[in-house]
């Protein structure tokens, strides 16, 4: 049995300019979580780690990034846990590659031995004797892939090894979504590979499928790249595992980031005022807590809300805060002014509009007619105007 830990797209450097003075904070985080990982496999006493490309998020890093890099990398050689890295699409393996520039397994300790590996375009595959494993991933030189990686890869045919593991950076073809991708590979690729397992990265969440009797997954991003990737956050224990002569491949994700994200349905009806909905969210507050929160429901005729302002008071409380109002205005409850009056008139004919809108169309098209008609409700309140 072999137990393998993969991850990818740690993005390690991110600027995120478009953060302001949470950059500094968010790419922390990215590193805490790269850390993690490596605790966890130094914990779990896995075999194998697997950086299924864009460890960093660009080629161009300064000396400390990649010297934090390394320190985190050189645990794994101390605890002879194996690496093998595949440069991806952020730090693709172009003439500027941080692969070139810096030689990783000798400054992680790995000098003369198979304890940490990088693939490069005439290193595309690496034989683990001591795993009885192959390890499988073509990279290119340039962003865009001149072909398929998997183009000469069949596992049935290669006697190097008992276990035989992909190693990619790239996307599984999707028709009409990823005909736009640097490095696309298609199910039947992956299924005539024979490859035991296929450790993919480039989309930020858990994602896993067959082709055939090959395992592929995304591990997915340690941490979250951009504050909305509610699905990053993880890596993938593999245990890879022979019985009767029958291979069989297990996947456990394990959470390793700090950033939690949370969906909060708040009921409209049960909030009063602006500070009452201020003083609800804030019981939430946690400053590694991305929530996203909606007004549901009917709200109160009175209620008005300026989100912009809700969000600035609990900025400081939360990594970040959304809220979003979703909920609809009433309609008229009680006796109705009379017919013959302004507002009579105008409620009958906004209420007789909402009716037959919610009845054509029940997704949210007259949520304007309900705010109109509580808008103009509140103006004519109380005017006996007889037509």
């Amino acid at each position: 049995m072999l137990r393998l830990l993969h991850t990818a797209d740690v993005h390690l450097g991110a600027r995120h300019t478009d953060l302001g003075d949470r950059a500094v904070a968010l790419r922390e985080r990215q590193f805490a979580a790269f850390g993690a990982s490596i605790d966890l496999a130094i914990q779990e006493k896995v075999d194998l780690f697997l950086i299924a490309g864009d460890l960093f998020d660009s080629n161009v890093q300064p000396r400390r990034s990649v010297d934090r890099a390394v320190a985190q990398l050189r645990r794994l050689v101390e605890a002879k846990i194996r690496t093998v890295i595949i440069p991806g699409t952020h730090d693709v393996y172009d003439r500027a590659s941080i692969y070139r520039a810096y030689d990783l397994p000798s400054l992680a300790g790995s000098v003369g031995s198979d304890f940490m590996t990088v693939l490069t375009p005439d290193k595309p595959d690496v034989v683990l004797a001591a795993l009885d494993l192959v390890v499988h991933g073509r990279c290119f030189a340039t962003k865009r892939a001149p072909y398929s990686p998997l183009r000469d890869v069949d596992a049935s045919s290669d006697d190097r090894g008992t276990w035989h593991v992909g190693l990619l950076h790239a996307a599984v073809a999707i028709p009409g979504q990823t005909v736009n991708d640097e490095v696309v590979v298609t199910p039947d690729e992956i299924e005539a590979s024979h490859l035991d397992y296929l450790a993919l990265g480039h989309w930020h969440s858990t994602v896993q499928g067959n082709a055939g009797s090959t395992i592929w997954a995304y591990s997915g991003a340690p941490e979250a790249v951009a504050i909305d990737q509610d699905r990053a956050g993880s890596v993938l224990l593999v245990t890879l595992e022979e019985q009767n002569g029958k291979k069989r491949v297990a996947l456990e994700p394990k959470t390793v980031a700090r950033t939690r994200f949370e969906r909060l349905d708040v009921d409209a009806a049960t909030i009063a005022t602006q500070p009452a909905l201020i003083e609800l969210l804030a019981t939430k507050a946690d400053p590694d807590l991305v929530l996203d929160a909606r007004l549901m429901g009917v709200r109160p005729e009175h209620l008005d809300v300026d989100l912009d302002e809700v969000e600035a008071e609990l900025a400081d409380r939360f990594l970040r805060i959304r809220v979003r109002d979703r909920s609809i205005a009433p309609l008229t409850d009680g006796i109705l002014p009379p017919a013959d009056t302004v507002l009579g008139a105008f409620i009958r004919d906004l209420e007789g509009r909402i009716a037959e809108t919610e009845a054509a169309t029940p997704d949210g098209s007259a949520d304007e007619l309900r705010d109109s008609l509580r808008l103009g409700r509140l103006l004519l309140q109380g005017e006996e105007v007889t037509l």
